[in-house]
C-alpha cells in the first residue's frame, strides 16, 4: 500500500513527481480499479471498471494529479477545462497546485447542457480573451468522446484548444480518435500500467512474491 501519510513537498521536482506518479499509481489499484462484468457510459462491455472519482476526489490523488498534470501542460497555456463531472475536481487540483507553484491557471467547467437560468452559460469559470490556449482535461478516456464534447464547446466559445491530457487511457480508440481530429493526447497512465500494478499488489498481498 502506498505510504499517504504526507505530501511529498521537500522533494526536488524529478523525484518528487516520481514519486506522485507512483503514489497515484497505487491509489489507481487500490481505490478505483475493479474486475467483473460492467457496462461503461459508451455502452461497451468491460471486464473492468474503473471509478476514478475515488482517486480525483481523495485528498493525496488530488495533489499527486495536480502536480502531475501541472508538468505536463505547455508553458504557455492560459487555461485547464474539462466535461463535469468527471473532470470538475481535477481541473480545480491543477489549478491550485498551479498557484503554489507561482504558475497560477484558471480552471473552467464545460456543462452537459447550457443552464436554464442566469447567462444559461454553457461554461462555468473565468472569462479569458479571444484565442486563449486552453488544455482539455480527463479521467479516463475510452472512446475520446466525451472530452471532445468540452474540446467542441471550448472552441465555440472562440478559444484555442489542441490537446487533451488524461490520468487513465484505456487504449480503446481514444488515442486514434484525437489524432484523426489534430488534438495532441497524452495520458499519465495506460489501462495495461495500472494492470500490471494491481496483479503485482495482489501477489504481494498473497505473499507470492
Amino acid at each position: 500500500m502506498a505510504d499517504n501519510s504526507k505530501p511529498l513537498l521537500s522533494l526536488d521536482t524529478s523525484t518528487q513527481l516520481t514519486q506522485q506518479r507512483q503514489l497515484l499509481l497505487d491509489l489507481f489499484c487500490q481505490l478505483a480499479y475493479q474486475e467483473g462484468d460492467f457496462v461503461l457510459s459508451s455502452g461497451q462491455r468491460s471486464s473492468y471498471y474503473i471509478n476514478g472519482k475515488q482517486v480525483t476526489l481523495h485528498p493525496h490523488g488530488g495533489l499527486a494529479i495536480g502536480q502531475l498534470l501541472l508538468s505536463l501542460l505547455p508553458q504557455d497555456t492560459q487555461a485547464v477545462a474539462g466535461l463535469t463531472l468527471g473532470a470538475d475536481p481535477i481541473v480545480s487540483a491543477v489549478s491550485v497546485v498551479s498557484a503554489i507553484a507561482n504558475r497560477p491557471i484558471p480552471a473552467l467547467i464545460i456543462r452537459k447542457e447550457a443552464k436554464g437560468h442566469g447567462t444559461k452559460a454553457y461554461i462555468e469559470g473565468p472569462s479569458l480573451p479571444a484565442g486563449a490556449k486552453v488544455v482539455v482535461l480527463e479521467d479516463v478516456v475510452t472512446t475520446g468522446k466525451s472530452a471532445m464534447k468540452a474540446v467542441e464547446r471550448l472552441r465555440e466559445a472562440g478559444y484555442q484548444v489542441d490537446q487533451v491530457l488524461a490520468l487513465v487511457d484505456r487504449q480503446q480508440g481514444g488515442a486514434e480518435f484525437y489524432q484523426s481530429v489534430g488534438l495532441e493526447f497524452q495520458a499519465v497512465f495506460t489501462i495495461q500500467d495500472i494492470q500490471q500494478r494491481y496483479q503485482q499488489r495482489l501477489h504481494q498481498v498473497s505473499g507470492i512474491i
